[in-house]
């Protein structure tokens, strides 16, 4: 090992310490060029997610008018339900049989008037 007196290694380290100084003011833009690309990825990411909430929100969309034609469709059937059942209870009691018990048959609406 070499001796080396106290100035010597004090000039090492201002030299060192003003080289790794220089050394990190390159490195600034690059900071800013990352914080600029990620505003960039940031905003693609928005755009992304603004798409997807649109493409969310049509297809919402669309089940729910499915589902408001199938409820249509729902309540004709058990509005015609109702009916045949009404008739059928009309018959078997014109030909004498006695009506069928309370529970077997409901003629009342379960859901929907």
């Amino acid at each position: 090992m070499m001796c080396c007196s106290e100035s010597e290694a004090t000039q090492y380290r201002r030299l060192h310490f003003s080289f790794c100084r220089k050394k990190r003011c390159p490195k600034r833009p690059k900071v800013q060029l990352h914080g600029l690309t990620r505003k960039r990825c940031e905003g693609k990411v928005g755009k992304d997610m603004e798409l997807e909430n649109l493409r969310l929100y049509l297809e919402n969309r669309n089940i729910h008018e499915e589902n408001k034609k199938l409820r249509k469709k729902a309540i004709l059937l058990h509005r015609e339900n109702k009916a045949l059942l009404r008739e059928f209870v009309k018959k078997f009691s014109q030909l004498g049989h006695p009506p069928p018990p309370q529970g077997c048959i409901r003629t009342e609406s379960l859901y929907w008037n």
